[in-house]
């Protein structure tokens, strides 16, 4: 029942997925881009919505916050965009495979930290959300190193989390400039062990889910994982 459910799940991500980056993989094709690069200028835009976040960038202006949603945009579309072109042009490599690995876990590891140093996180849920996405990706590897097919298994994987964020980025700085400019004050406060600077209810309420979708996802792939091994 588990492998239909996760075989459904893959099934609907790339409709959903193909629908719309097939015009950008195409572009990127006939420009003989390759995906090490795209995986690369992925990795680049999310360090730099990340550092920008780091200095406190998100609430500079009405205008100029919008610089990181739309970076990270980019890099999380270069994260689908890299797989696909790899497939298309039968470039798909262990090499390219292995970078794409790791650069992925970077790109994760150096986001958090953006939002912790940020004021965004408070230190110990920034630690604890950083433990919980190396731990979906650990699981997902030391299991398939014993033979368990890990795809679409997990209800928050790595493509979901960049979409989560960003979403949460933007409903966040649309509340948080509307009561802004409303009220001539932005409806924002901090909560301890949560955020250390003022964020909206928006962002608090979608860091929580935020949390508790990763430890549910934790939870899904050891579940998984070791109902797989006993049979």
């Amino acid at each position: 029942m588990n492998e239909i459910k996760d075989t459904q799940k893959r099934v609907r991500q790339r409709e959903i997925s193909l629908r719309y980056i097939d015009r950008p993989v195409d572009f990127l094709i006939k420009h003989n881009i390759t995906p090490n690069t795209i995986s690369f200028v992925g990795f680049i835009c999310l360090i730099v919505s990340s550092l920008i976040i780091a200095i406190f960038g998100l609430y500079f202006s009405v205008y100029l916050s919008w610089i990181i949603p739309s970076i990270m945009g980019i890099g999380g579309a270069m994260d689908l965009f890299d797989g696909e072109v790899a497939r298309r042009t039968e470039k798909e490599t262990q090499a390219g495979a292995f970078l794409d690995s790791n650069l992925d876990r970077l790109s994760d590891a150096i986001c958090i930290i953006g939002l912790i140093y940020g004021g965004l996180l408070d230190y110990l849920l920034g630690y604890i959300i950083l433990f919980l996405v190396i731990m979906i990706s650990y699981i997902r590897s030391r299991a398939e190193n014993e033979g368990v097919n890990m795809k679409g298994v997990g209800f928050m994987e790595r493509a979901e989390r960049i979409l989560f964020l960003l979403f949460t980025i933007i409903i966040e700085l649309i509340f948080y400039f509307i009561t802004d400019l409303s009220f001539d004050e932005p409806f924002a406060f901090a909560i301890p062990f949560i955020t250390r600077i003022p964020v909206t209810p928006v962002f608090l309420i979608g860091i929580i889910l935020f949390t508790i979708t990763l430890i549910y996802t934790v939870l899904q792939r050891l579940n998984h994982t070791f109902k797989t091994l006993k049979v």
